[in-house]
């Protein structure tokens, strides 16, 4: 019986560890099923863009997985059960000898009285859409407030400012802007949101939204359009399930993504608690989930092969910031992600982030980095893998 490998959410995790699987292992001695909701791949780190009034590639998934032994099955995944080993679909019933969990992340509106009701998102494209139609018939000289001052909202706000000049815009974040930030970066950050004309309120916390104006401690900005940037929730259904789970409700993982609690399911991207270098938590982003997807897929051709597992350090390099079209930001960082006093900024950073973007989709299309790459046959007696000795 062939050994059924079912991965859950094909974002840039999921759709990696898929096509990384197929490329590893032999279609008649494995299936791999790749079930996600919509039909094409959404560069998730492009939304800013989108919301903006940019349009972005086309990428079908069946064309990306044409030929590579992939089964993709378009649905939406309702519960997982990891006692019985099956996912409930809208209209069947999957069961799995291996679970890829890579459901990924929504917004957050961090239970701030208004949120949910009145302000915009752009964790999804559906948000995204929403927002830019929004945007399209918004009259020159309105006031939108952008909430969250992380990257994404620093890469939505300057997008506006850039593509909207004739709005009104304004960033409002809990500390300081940029604080995470080397003093060179926040230098090059303050420069650019006064060239844009952004006001930027510091140091404030939004207490409700209501459909004309933010509050902000005693005081109201006036909004015509609010859009929430200020973190991310993983998807709920992880809750409902036996998996270990983080106090923020993420699945608790080892170094090869597998669940402490249950061996037979790995989880990655934003869904997956991982400890990366000098045992810091990853974060939420793309930069932490593909390599997440390299090491689960060759953790699971390992264990299903007898070869050797990976060992490759999960560890960062730098952070990339888009500031609109035409300037950006490189904040390199230590590889547990802090910033050293190092930053490449300008138009060089902005087109140094336009190539790791294309970069992303283009390693969706090519998960073994377009190396040479040499498929193993499944070991059919109970074989361990070569675990790491240290």
């Amino acid at each position: 019986m062939k050994h059924r490998i079912v991965v859950l959410g094909a974002g840039y995790s999921g759709a990696i560890a898929a096509g990384r699987l197929a490329a590893r292992l032999y279609r008649d001695e494995v299936t791999i099923t790749l079930v996600n909701a919509e039909p094409d791949f959404v560069e998730r780190i492009r939304m800013h863009e989108l919301s903006t009034g940019r349009d972005l590639k086309h990428r079908s998934y069946a064309d990306l997985f044409a030929g590579t032994g992939v089964d993709l099955k378009l649905a939406k995944v309702t519960a997982v059960d990891v006692e019985r080993k099956t996912v409930a679909l809208e209209s069947e019933d999957l069961e799995y000898d291996t679970l890829v969990y890579a459901l990924g992340s929504g917004w957050n509106s961090q239970g701030v009285p208004g949120a949910a009701e009145h302000t915009y998102q752009i964790a999804s494209r559906p948000g995204a859409l929403r927002l830019r139609e929004r945007l399209t018939s918004l009259p020159a000289g309105q006031p939108v407030t952008v909430v969250g001052g992380g990257l994404t909202g620093v890469e939505f706000v300057t997008e506006l400012a850039e593509s909207r000049p004739d709005l009104d815009v304004a960033l409002v974040v809990r500390g300081g802007l940029g604080d995470w930030l080397s003093p060179k970066g926040r230098r090059h950050l303050r420069t650019v949101v006064d060239r844009l004309g952004i006001t930027v309120h510091e140091n404030a916390r939004v207490t409700e939204v209501a459909t004309d104006h933010v509050a902000v401690g005693g005081s109201r900005i006036p909004s015509a359009v609010t859009v929430w940037t200020a973190g991310f929730a993983v998807h709920p259904i992880v809750q409902a399930t036996a998996l270990e789970v983080s106090d923020t409700g993420r699945i608790v993982v080892d170094r090869t993504m597998r669940s402490v609690s249950h061996p037979d399911v790995y989880a990655i991207g934003d869904a997956a608690y991982a400890m990366g270098s000098k045992n810091k938590p990853l974060r939420m982003s793309c930069a932490s989930g593909q390599p997440m997807a390299w090491q689960a897929a060759d953790s699971i051709a390992a264990r299903l092969t007898g070869g050797r597992l990976p060992h490759a350090p999960l560890a960062y390099f730098n952070q990339c910031i888009s500031l609109g079209r035409k300037d950006g930001l490189i904040q390199y960082v230590t590889t547990d992600d802090r910033a050293v006093n190092a930053a490449l900024t300008g138009r060089v950073a902005a087109v140094y982030k336009e190539s790791i973007c294309k970069g992303a989709a283009w390693s969706v299309a090519n998960p073994t980095l377009g190396l040479p790459v040499r498929r193993r046959h499944v070991v059919r007696a109970a074989v361990p893998s070569r675990e790491w000795t240290s």
